[in-house]
């Protein structure tokens, strides 16, 4: 399989704004783990599926890249393209079918829970992708100087959760103290 690809696919928006040495899918993918990992407990939430979730929500861009809205991609053409990869990938983990391996089959489950964002796990593992985001956009800027506005206006009013509203506000409150 491709996913050691995204070690080394760098996320295209911090390409496009000219960011020296920007993370790649794999960076993003596994510091979403990490906050996962160490968010607080929550009742109800299945810690070890938004571990698993964080884990996976990119995996098919080691087959379509990091498509962005910028590319001009329709959503719904993106979530297709999306999707054929993920099965691609899933029918070959699983040895040609799916229903071969429970480990093909989990994937898909975590990718598909994500994308339709159907559980509360996937509402908290989608504010994860937002929080990350912005926290490396903060990065960005204190160590290279540069102004990626536009990173934390794309996020400002989207989150869903508890705790990714509560991270969100101590980023976004870190950055107007500097």
């Amino acid at each position: 399989m491709a996913i050691w690809l995204l070690q080394t696919t760098k996320r295209a928006g911090w390409v496009r704004r000219g960011v020296r040495e920007p993370e790649s899918v794999a960076d993003h993918m596994y510091r979403m783990g990490v906050m996962a990992l160490v968010a607080p407990d929550m009742p109800g939430i299945d810690r070890d599926r938004c571990i698993k979730m964080a884990i996976v929500h990119d995996i098919a861009e080691a087959i379509v890249g990091d498509i962005t809205p910028s590319d001009g991609v329709p959503k719904l053409e993106k979530n297709r393209m999306e999707k054929e990869a993920l099965d691609h990938m899933c029918n070959l983990l699983g040895g040609g079918s799916r229903a071969n391996s429970s480990t093909a089959k989990e994937i898909h489950e975590l990718w598909m829970e994500y994308e339709e964002n159907s559980s509360p796990e996937a509402k908290i593992v989608k504010d994860f992708d937002k929080v990350e985001m912005i926290l490396q956009a903060l990065e960005y800027e204190n160590e290279q100087g540069i102004d990626l506005e536009e990173f934390f206006q794309s996020t400002a009013g989207k989150f869903q959760t508890d705790v990714g509203k509560a991270w969100a506000f101590e980023i976004t409150s870190r950055r107007k103290k500097k």
